[in-house]
């Protein structure tokens, strides 16, 4: 079977997941699948616009085979680094993408899910979304651009979401713009229908069958997020939150300290410097060598291993608390890749 389903219908580019076993789970075989279509339909005066969807299954996609990565990091690392140079190519293109993408982020779309909806110009949430980048929790950072879309969310919900690995629904993410469209799982057969019959009119499609989200429940926890995950300092955050007093906060500290505290403060860091990049071509080529250098770590070996391996749900990390972990450790894995082995998008998209 395979993973990529690639067709054009009339003048609509149709790509859609197809491993749905792994809720479509990413691997360098679909990522270097999905560029290679998406480069000929760039260049095809026959395709006006492109809708990414996935097949059949709960999600969209559940982000990228991690176990892979696990097993390559364990040994020297390599097969890891060509998955992230494809994957973050990818998600490049995507970005610079000339003609309208439609992401459709029915049901799961976290980690490389994420990466691959967050860059098309619309991105549709209905009321099965469950959007999350839970990297901490296995000891990775929030890549595929997280450093580039989380930091520019408003009232520090990208260091809340980068930390806590929280998930939104439909409502939160049209909320906070990560979706720019709500329309129900019902109505997804006729909007695509609509788009393929008339996709010069893709934004009235798109009107048209939106709904209302409802009460997006974030809402009432933005003053506090903003409040209380305002530094860029792991510790400080913690301390904010255990002094806070309300039960919210006290929930929240604790499932930060079920975290790698060296993810954690990477991805801090991370945020603080896509903050200020000015473009996404250099966010993807820091992303690339922290991803190469971390992937190698104790941490992210563990998280595995704990999450997806033996399931034990009980990951050792080293160092355990968050004052162990040092700038000087950070530097390292922050060090840009060698000559040679920098990202590089590909040569027919412009920086």
């Amino acid at each position: 079977m395979s993973e990529i389903l690639a067709f054009v219908e009339g003048s609509v580019a149709r790509l859609r997941l197809n491993r749905p076993k792994a809720i479509h789970a990413l691997n360098e075989a679909m990522c270097r699948a999905m560029s290679e279509v998406l480069l000929q339909w760039r260049d095809d005066p026959g395709v006006e616009a492109v809708i990414l969807d996935h097949a059949e299954g709960r999600g969209f996609c559940a982000g990228g085979d991690v176990v892979t990565l696990a097993k390559s990091g364990a040994a020297d690392g390599a097969e890891a680094a060509r998955f992230f140079a494809e994957e973050y190519r990818l998600n490049h293109l995507l970005f610079t993408y000339p003609k309208p993408i439609v992401a459709m982020m029915d049901g799961i779309t976290m980690g490389g899910g994420v990466g691959i909806a967050l860059p098309c110009r619309y991105r549709v949430a209905t009321e099965n979304t469950r959007f999350a980048m839970p990297e901490t929790t296995i000891g990775l950072f929030p890549d595929v651009g997280g450093g580039w879309y989380l930091s520019r969310l408003e009232a520090r919900v990208g260091q809340f979401l980068a930390l806590t690995g929280a998930r939104l629904d439909g409502a939160e993410c049209h909320d906070l713009k990560l979706a720019t469209h709500f329309v129900a799982s019902a109505d997804l057969p006729a909007l695509i229908e609509r788009i393929v019959a008339v996709p010069a009119r893709i934004e009235g499609a798109l009107g048209a069958a939106s709904s209302s989200p409802g009460d997006a429940r974030i809402t009432a926890n933005l003053p506090a997020i903003g409040r209380l995950f305002a530094a860029d300092g792991l510790e400080e955050i913690l301390t904010a939150l255990d002094a806070d007093g309300s039960d919210w906060a006290a929930t929240e500290a604790a499932t930060i300290r079920t975290k790698s505290p060296l993810s954690c403060k990477i991805s801090l860091r991370l945020l603080a410097d896509g903050a200020r990049r000015a473009d996404f071509t250099a966010e993807m080529v820091a992303e690339h060598a922290l991803a190469s250098h971390i992937v190698r770590t104790h941490d992210f070996l563990e998280g595995v291993r704990a999450l997806l391996i033996d399931k034990d749900n009980a990951p050792h990390w080293d160092p355990p608390t968050p004052d162990g972990v040092t700038d000087a450790m950070l530097d390292r894995l922050f060090a840009p890749a060698a000559s040679g082995e920098q990202w590089t998008p590909f040569p027919e998209v412009m920086a």
